[in-house]
């Protein structure tokens, strides 16, 4: 049997790059197993199945090529734009179902936002800061003065760790056994390395992610990530803003330059929740074999 999937690239920065993720529709039809062959089949680091739901609007469930992921925010950018495109949207305010429950929607044209919860953190020991460093081939001289490493929750984990300078960022030579190793340990999707130098005047980070624990070695675009590093600006590093421009994936090889905005509500000073999007294009269409 043979289906026809729609490759969309979420977060294109002017209508380029971005991160593809697969985007498949009537998904209640397919089994797990199937899911997750699908997944495996199409190559990318994550597809989204979208199927009805008695909590929301849609039920997605995400696929990497080796797992089931709770979240994905790339996937669920370029699913909903997807569902835009094809006239299933005819609301700007819709919902998701994951398996963590229910998720807000919000789309302002061609553009959708995801709602991440407030954030959780968790602190790292100077020693634990050094070992997530040499898995990356750094030095603790490399990191961005008075930042500490820390891990950021808001709906996934994700270390995030800031550095000096975007020269750092790309100098990164990460030791994948070490960093999923470290991701295990601490239940992460991976690390969002940054630094607050990018290419474009305006952004506020240019940043690297590396997951291989989930069978990704870097990703373009990952919106589940950005969304902790806007909380650990606002909250870590003193920033007063309320939105936030986070570049990714120009650093990569080859490079697919992406942007992400992320804007923070808050509550007598504390963020009480955000919304991360940006804009989407199908950029193919694969014939995967079940």
């Amino acid at each position: 049997m043979k289906i026809e999937v729609p490759i969309v690239n979420a977060f294109v920065d002017e209508k380029v790059g971005g991160n593809p993720a697969g985007v498949v529709l009537d998904a209640e039809q397919y089994s797990q197993d199937q899911k997750r062959r699908i997944a495996a089949t199409v190559g990318l680091s994550e597809t989204a199945f979208v199927s009805p739901s008695s909590t929301a609007d849609f039920k997605l469930e995400f696929f990497t090529p080796t797992r089931q992921i709770a979240h994905c925010g790339h996937a669920t950018i370029a699913a909903f734009s997807y569902l835009r495109q094809t006239g299933a949207l005819p609301n700007d305010h819709t919902s998701k179902e994951t398996i963590d429950g229910r998720r807000e929607i919000l789309m302002e044209g061609d553009a959708a936002y995801m709602e991440q919860l407030a954030p959780r953190y968790t602190e790292l020991s100077q020693e634990e800061q050094l070992r997530a460093m040499d898995s990356l081939g750094l030095k603790a001289s490399d990191l961005l003065e008075d930042a500490q490493p820390c891990v950021v929750n808001t709906g996934n984990s994700f270390l995030v760790i800031a550095l000096r300078s975007s020269d750092v960022v790309t100098s990164i030579s990460p030791t994948m056994k070490l960093v999923a190793a470290i991701s295990e340990e601490y239940d992460l999707i991976g690390y969002y390395v940054f630094s607050p130098q990018a290419v474009k005047e305006g952004r506020d980070a240019g940043a690297r992610m590396f997951a291989p624990r989930y069978g990704i070695d870097e990703e373009a675009a990952t919106g589940m990530a950005a969304g902790p590093l806007a909380c650990y600006l606002h909250d870590k590093l003193g920033s007063e803003k309320g939105e936030y421009l986070i570049e990714q994936g120009r650093l990569m090889s080859p490079p697919s330059p992406s942007v992400i905005a992320v804007r923070l509500e808050t509550e007598h000073g504390a963020i009480s929740r955000l919304m991360a999007g940006g804009k989407a294009a199908v950029s193919e269409v694969r014939a995967v074999e079940i």
